[in-house]
């Protein structure tokens, strides 16, 4: 545990900038795996309609610094790929 009083102030901002991050990578990958459900379940249109909701997501996630900017882009290529 933190002793001084500024390892403490920033152990306190560290954690709220996790919870951020990990809320938005719970809701990237949420919104990823939706988009795949509707591919498997045969249902390409509605996939395809969500997809610019889903790209902004992830998009927001690079820009943030929660992900790198490839990985942004892999994830992206890969869905735009499946929706094809």
């Amino acid at each position: 545990m933190p002793i001084t009083q500024s390892a403490k102030k920033a152990l306190r901002g560290s954690m709220k900038k996790k919870a951020v991050n990990d809320r938005r990578t719970k809701v990237m990958k949420e919104s990823i795996k939706k988009i795949e459900k509707l591919v498997r379940e045969k249902n390409k249109a509605e996939a395809k309609k969500n997809l610019p909701s889903v790209y902004s997501v992830i998009d927001k996630a690079a820009k943030k610094g929660v992900i790198k900017k490839n990985t942004a882009s892999r994830k992206k290529a890969r869905l735009s790929k499946i929706t094809k």
